[in-house]
């Protein structure tokens, strides 16, 4: 009997999953006005937020990310702060929103039903990252941390339904402007909020230059957090490639910067390794595989 009722309930789960590629693959000709809404929301959002990434850079002479905090969020704050040329990846992850907002804007993405699904959660990652720039340069450490836990949270909830809603069918643009963007997105506040945390735990005393088995700890644990959204994820390498940035960034600052320490250096630098080849080489055999 439990045989019998696995069974069905396989195949109710396969006819569930083949009924939302063949949504996906043909979305409804109809759309509604809640679609224009969210492309117009996402569009709003995305704007936002790279409003919010110029002002926090300073460029307008405002206070920076970096200067804000008394320097707690700058590369130099604590064992598991990034190199400066980490936040390069931001550049990555902003292009990637502006492509996403006017690609959902076309007429065909309109009432697509992958849209529908995930646009209204991409635009509340977007104003959650541009919350906690302000946060950062106008309120406290520990708000920053609060947005930046949500911001993350959200972000994985947003990834999820991405992977979820991916079907065979799915165009490499497809692929790229929400899978690879967002999962660049939660795989390097992954990373941030680790720092953000530590950041918060060096104000306070409650974390200092000197803990270095504990940032090494920590670098190994988002290792396996990285492998392990890789993995439940069909080995995608946008999310451990994003966390293995930041990890080399945080290995190259530590043995060529202050605070110093080699073993927390090293051991970014193999993590990063690690994040950037384990992923890629699944993927690829993974790939072959079903080649085959």
């Amino acid at each position: 009997m439990e045989g019998n009722g696995s069974t069905a309930e396989s195949r109710a789960e396969l006819k569930a999953r083949g009924a939302r590629e063949a949504r996906a693959a043909h979305p409804t000709r109809e759309w509604r006005g809640t679609d224009v809404a969210r492309q117009i929301v996402v569009a709003v959002a995305v704007v936002g937020a790279l409003t919010c990434g110029f002002l926090g850079s300073g460029s307008l002479g405002g206070p920076s990310i970096r200067d804000a905090q008394g320097g707690a969020l700058d590369a130099d704050a604590s064992l598991l702060a990034p190199g400066r040329p980490a936040f390069g990846i931001w550049l990555v992850i902003y292009a990637g929103l502006i492509a996403y907002a006017v690609w959902q804007l076309l007429p065909r993405q309109r009432a697509a039903e992958r849209q529908r699904e995930i646009g209204w959660w991409i635009a509340a990652t977007a104003v959650l990252n541009g919350l906690w720039i302000v946060t950062a340069v106008s309120a406290t450490l520990w708000a920053t941390l609060v947005v930046i836990v949500l911001l993350l949270v959200t972000l994985i909830l947003t990834f999820r339904r991405a992977v979820l809603t991916a079907h065979p069918g799915s165009s490499w643009l497809d692929l790229l402007l929400i899978d690879g963007v967002t999962g660049l997105h939660v795989g390097w506040v992954t990373l941030a909020t680790v720092a953000n945390a530590a950041a918060l735990l060096g104000s306070v005393g409650a974390w200092n230059t000197g803990d270095e088995a504990w940032a090494a700890v920590v670098l190994v644990s988002l290792l396996f957090l990285g492998l392990i959204a890789s993995g439940v994820s069909g080995w995608r390498v946008a999310p451990p490639w994003a966390m293995g940035w930041g990890a080399l960034w945080i290995g190259l600052a530590r043995l060529h910067g202050e605070p110093a320490s080699a073993v927390v250096g090293w051991t970014g630098i193999a993590v990063a390794i690690t994040l950037f080849l384990v992923p890629l080489v699944l993927r690829v055999a993974t790939a072959l595989r079903s080649g085959d």
